[in-house]
């Protein structure tokens, strides 16, 4: 029933506890359940996009990251710790 895939496992498993409660209460609907990947066609200006806002995200984060060590290291020096 499940694919090797363990993300694949989870939707099977709600899909045969949700109809085995709705056999248990005498209901005659039933519910189908299926998963897809979020992108399933190629798209060369979406990956365009994450890739450079994903690379101004890591610059922002380089560019910040620094002055709160120094920063740091001159409060204990401050302190004398």
């Amino acid at each position: 029933m499940c694919s090797p895939e363990p993300i694949n496992c989870f939707p099977v498993l709600v899909n045969i506890l949700s109809n085995t409660f709705l056999r248990l209460f005498n209901c005659t609907t039933r519910l189908r359940l299926w998963s897809q990947l979020f992108y399933t066609g190629e798209n060369a200006e979406l990956k365009y996009y994450i890739f450079f806002g994903l690379f101004t995200y890591l610059l922002v984060l380089a560019a910040g990251l620094p002055p709160l060590f120094a920063m740091s290291s001159v409060e204990d020096y401050k302190v004398k710790s």
